[in-house]
């Protein structure tokens, strides 16, 4: 149950300043913030934050206001480190709903730990359309709910590049009513009015990329294992299996070629709300996240990046297409059962001396399109 906005999708930030640089003599408050946050810092050690107001709309939840953080930095302010980022977001929709995350990936001093992990607690409805890839085009009811979220990864550097540790997942969803239910709708038959489940897995990662929110070289590889055990007081015994691999390799000058295959595969008895979820704003954009979902997806994508473009300094783009499925007990993998999406975005770079970009994004489906505004790439 992961809050995902699509439809239409409107951020206020201030971008005043944006289209030509922001005037340092300007009296107005927000556009000497804006200045003082993206202006090139005379230290390029100095940590960035960022804080921005942002308004969504999306028919689950009406009007959404919220506020963004963003803090990155190097260890030690040491640039020879793998830039860090803390991420953190809260909102509160017309329908009272509402809802906090924060989001980290941190390197300590030469790189040697690596600390990956969210946590979410939100009262926030999703759209649920079934279980299958054969579910139908409009959704089959609302589910309301509270849904807590900690999930932490320990990893240590045991060769360069090559991490290894403990993984921790923590998710519960209660307090679930099903609303503008369709004629005929049958509710998912495991997990039904929520759940509580604790994984402890092990991970093995290869990542050589020194700027995650900007990848122009490098490989990521990461391999995981969770096992949830009513012994270790999850209601379900279920194990989930992850496979994630991206390469970046650059292409002239500032243009980027990045793709990703990624899979996550199931066993057991899982809940509804812990299965593989198909859309997002990172894969598969343009589909909402979980239209569809089961115990396997399996998907990927290419984009090609420029950052900047060659008559500009602040100004980028991209062009991305992508294809998955999701599969289970009903339906085993086929490979002509890949759903298409793909579309184009514009970036502008709004730390300079981080390479740190913002993006809008914009996808289409079959089933329609979806737009994006985030900082940093997609994957």
């Amino acid at each position: 149950m992961i809050r995902e906005t699509l439809r239409l999708f409107v951020v206020v930030f201030f971008t005043a300043g944006i289209g030509g640089e922001v005037k340092a003599q300007s009296d107005n408050l927000v556009k000497r913030y804006l200045n003082s946050v993206m202006s090139e810092s005379k230290d390029p050690s100095a940590p960035k934050l960022i804080n921005y107001p942002t308004i969504a709309y999306a028919p689950e939840t009406s009007w959404e206001l919220g506020v963004s953080s963003l803090y990155v930095y190097s260890a030690n302010r040491d640039l020879s480190n793998r830039l860090s980022e803390i991420k953190a977001f809260t909102f509160y929709t017309l329908e009272n709903q509402y809802g906090f995350w924060l989001d980290h990936a941190l390197y300590t001093d030469e790189n040697k730990w690596f600390f990956y992990g969210r946590a979410r607690y939100q009262s926030f409805p999703l759209f649920y359309y079934g279980i299958g890839r054969e579910t139908p085009s409009e959704y089959q009811s609302l589910i309301d709910g509270n849904y807590t979220l900690f999930r932490e990864r320990l990893l240590r550097e045991t060769l360069p590049s090559l991490y290894f540790g403990l993984e921790l997942d923590y998710q519960r969803l209660n307090n679930v009513s099903y609303v503008e239910m369709v004629y005929g709708f049958v509710p998912p038959s495991v997990g039904t009015m929520g759940s509580t489940n604790v994984g402890i897995g092990l991970g093995l990662l290869y990542n050589n990329i020194h700027n995650a929110m900007n990848p122009r070289e490098g490989l990521y590889s990461e391999w995981a294992f969770m096992n949830y055990n009513t012994a270790a007081g999850s209601d379900f015994n279920m194990n989930t299996y992850i496979v994630d691999n991206r390469i970046y390799r650059p292409v002239k000058k500032n243009n980027v070629l990045a793709a990703q295959l990624y899979g996550q595969f199931t066993t057991g008895e899982a809940p509804f709300n812990m299965l593989a979820l198909m859309g997002g704003e990172s894969l598969m954009r343009g589909y909402y996240l979980g239209r569809y979902r089961d115990k396997n997806l399996v998907a990927g994508q290419v984009e090609f990046r420029m950052l900047p473009l060659s008559f500009s300094k602040r100004w980028g783009a991209s062009v991305f297409v992508a294809a998955g499925q999701v599969y289970g007990d009903e339906h085993s993998f086929d490979w002509g059962q890949f759903l298409p999406t793909g579309g184009a975005g514009i970036r502008y770079l709004i730390f300079p001396e981080k390479d740190i970009y913002t993006r809008i994004d914009l996808s289409y489906t079959r089933e329609g399109s979806g737009v994006y505004f985030y900082i940093g790439e997609a994957f």
